[in-house]
């Protein structure tokens, strides 16, 4: 970081409050005046509060004139040491805020044959200049920035300049930084320089989009790019790759179906896709090297180079994503983005710290940045600027690539209205749209009912939400490795397993409810964090045969998909996923995280299962109400012993092909038997048997159900 050396220090910290720190050292730190200096004019400060602190004495001043953010002003004190008027705590204030708001839509760069515009947000900067790089010669060409409204800076340049790389230089308390701009949309390799591109010579055709008209009817597929090709097995060519995702007709040595191919039979709608935007962690040049899960955010609105063929042609990786997204799209699949605007890699690096320092990002009482997210930083979504930077590349995400959904990685470190801002953006260009991330209350200086959390769902009544509860019940704690849930064999969370199973709603007066609609849980056990629920398994119930681990397994699947709510798979889930026992794997090799097609080949049987499951819960929208008042008016639970849950779907045709229906979940390991109230009921699921026409008929009212498996009756 660069260093000025200065006598004293001076720093505006509110539009009207000037502090002043003079070391002991320099005449006691001791002055009886000071003067703010601008170009040729002079005033007296009012000192109003001197604090004597260890190594300083603190003056708190007050001033007639206004100071103009983004001038130069420089303090005098009576002994006759001169020093710069820094930018301090103003910059969190919301007078500044509502000073340099600025909506325009043109932040970035603003291209087309005959001339680019470059413009930057840049409030508290004395000047802003844009190098501009040849791509082949590496000429430079540094310009100056003109200020315009609300601290925007604008140059346009009248020549060609596709293809060269550029920078913004932005000088605040007279220390100059270089930085990227963080509204580029294509890099150089590894990030160093934005990409001045023609996005006219991305655009791909937009396909029709597979039918969604309830949130309920989604089934997502959380999956890694990389993940999901590179290993040995895949038959995928462009291992590791964006274009390796859509391959088609692809097989493994076993002669399976993989790739895209595997993904359509599978049935789910929705494949969400963890982080595709450029992060570090991975050297894009070399990316065989290293590998990450992609949450080291770098800049949000290009696409990440170790994916595509070639990461110095700029065009590349926005084309084969591009083309990645729209064929998951032509052949039937939704296309979820995992978004990371919580944090950044690293704050001091960032191009908003040094565009802006100290604004986009959140700090504590004392001025010290805030660390909820447990990666050095949080962003300040509450700013204007930070909310309206979201809500941009949300946008842009949309338009420009035309994605069907977001999974909002920490969410809980955002704000409230920022969610809100974003949904109603979402909504502007497609209410289809699929809008959820983690609430999780992480300690940063937001207000408690101001953060997205799950507790204030309630507050966002279109914004899904991880279902903690779900997991954690059924499977049992994520953090507590020995903990045991309903699957595991355990009855004690047995009201909030049937809480889970019903949406987490109010399904009957007086019960309680973590959410108003269905469409709000995303029910899961496993997911890219934390132990597989197969390596899970392993450990809290390693007195089992691997057997019995793989009926509990599939019950925890079958769980996930038969509740109502929003199903969510973790790549792999259906055929026992495993990271040999690593809890995370966010850096780990490719032989940890590889989504392994031996393991699909060697558990077919259970992975047909699956699939024949997913296209019951679309048989019967039953298995999927999209409302709380119709939980309300079908859905009850049957009285059971400890080791069954079951609850039955009354009066339902209109739904589905089936009037009732009877779904039971028996956790022991001896078969239980369930007694119904009305006699004569057709068996759809039993044991890994599906029929949705009732392969069996059973006479009377007393139902036995096979150990550790779900069971499925319909009358028709």
């Amino acid at each position: 970081m660069p260093y000025i050396k200065r006598t004293f220090e001076a720093y505006l910290d509110k539009m009207d409050l000037i502090t002043i720190l003079i070391p002991k050292s320099y005449h006691e730190g001791k002055s009886n005046a000071f003067n703010l200096i601008h170009s040729h004019s002079t005033q007296e400060l009012e000192i109003i509060q001197t604090v004597s602190l260890e190594e300083h004495i603190k003056y708190e001043c007050t001033f007639s004139e206004p100071v103009g953010i983004g001038e130069s002003y420089e303090i005098k004190e009576e002994h006759g040491a001169t020093t710069d008027l820094q930018i301090g705590a103003v910059i969190r204030t919301d007078e500044f805020d509502h000073s340099f708001s600025y909506e325009g839509k043109d932040l970035g760069i603003t291209y087309d044959s005959q001339e680019t515009m470059f413009r930057v947000w840049a409030p508290t900067a004395t000047q802003v200049k844009v190098k501009v790089v040849h791509p082949e010669t590496n000429e430079v060409s540094i310009k100056e920035m003109e200020r315009i409204e609300r601290g925007v800076w604008t140059l346009t340049e009248r020549e060609e300049r596709e293809g060269y790389h550029y920078a913004f230089l932005v000088c605040v308390n007279r220390i100059w930084r270089e930085a990227v701009d963080p509204y580029a949309v294509a890099l150089t390799p590894n990030s160093e320089y934005g990409v001045i591109i023609d996005l006219a010579k991305t655009a791909t055709s937009k396909p029709t989009k597979p039918s969604f008209s309830a949130l309920t009817d989604a089934v997502i597929y959380e999956m890694h790019v990389r993940d999901f090709s590179i290993h040995e097995s895949s038959g995928i060519s462009e291992k590791g790759k964006y274009l390796g995702v859509v391959e088609e007709g692809t097989k493994s040595k076993h002669g399976i179906k993989t790739g895209l191919s595997y993904l359509k039979e599978l049935g789910i709608t929705h494949v969400e896709l963890m982080p595709v935007n450029d992060f570090d962690g991975v050297d894009e040049l070399n990316p065989k090297k290293s590998y990450n899960w992609g949450y080291n955010p770098l800049f949000f609105n290009a696409p990440e180079g170790s994916y595509a063929s070639d990461p110095h042609n700029p065009y590349a990786r926005i084309i084969e994503l591009k083309d990645m997204i729209s064929t998951l799209q032509k052949n039937g699949l939704r296309v979820i983005l995992d978004v990371v605007y919580n944090h950044v890699y690293i704050r001091e690096e960032s191009s908003f710290e040094k565009i802006v320092p100290g604004y986009f990002f959140r700090h504590d009482q004392f001025g010290m940045p805030s660390n909820g997210t447990g990666v050095g930083n949080d962003f300040a979504s509450e700013k204007f600027m930070a909310r309206k930077f979201i809500v941009d590349s949300i946008e842009y995400w949309l338009r420009e690539y035309g994605v069907d959904g977001f999974r909002f990685d920490l969410m809980g470190i955002l704000d409230i209205e920022t969610m809100k801002c974003v949904r109603q953006k979402i909504d502007e260009v497609d209410s289809t749209v699929i809008l959820f991330g983690e609430g999780w209350d992480l300690n940063t200086p937001l207000p408690y009912d101001e953060k997205a959390i799950i507790h204030n769902a309630h507050h966002l009544p279109v914004v899904g939400f991880f279902n903690d509860r779900f997991r954690d019940s059924i499977k049992g704690s994520t953090f507590n490795l020995y903990d045991r849930g309903f699957i595991a064999g355990h009855h004690h969370k047995k009201e909030e397993v049937k809480q889970s199973i019903a949406g987490s709603v109010s399904y009957e007066k007086g019960s309680k409810y973590l959410f108003k609609e269905p469409y709000q849980t995303i029910n899961y056990i496993e997911s890219h964090d934390n132990h597989t629920t197969w390596d899970k398994l392993k450990r809290c119930n390693e007195h089992e045969s691997d057997d019995i681990l793989r009926k509990r397994h599939r019950l925890g699947t079958m769980m996930v998909l038969l509740s109502q709510g929003i199903p969510f798979l973790h790549s792999g889930q259906e055929f026992y996923r495993t990271k040999n026992g690593m809890e995370n794997s966010y850096n780990a090799p490719d032989s940890v995280n590889a989504l392994d097609w031996d393991r699909c080949y060697e558990y077919d049987e259970d992975v047909h299962y699956i699939k024949e499951i997913i296209s019951l819960r679309k048989h019967h929208q039953a298995f999927r109400l999209p409302s709380t008042s119709l939980i309300r008016e079908h859905l009850s639970f049957v009285d059971s012993n400890d080791c069954i849950v079951a609850y039955k779907l009354t009066n339902v045709s209109k739904f589905g092909p089936w009037k009732n229906i009877i779904v039971a979940f028996n956790n022991d390991l001896e078969p239980q038997n369930l007694i119904l109230e009305e006699e004569g009921w057709h068996v759809a699921v039993s044991d890994m048997k599906v029929d949705f026409d009732g392969y069996a008929y059973i006479e009377g009212n007393v139902i036995n159900i096979a150990p550790i498996s779900v069971l499925v009756l319909f009358q028709k």
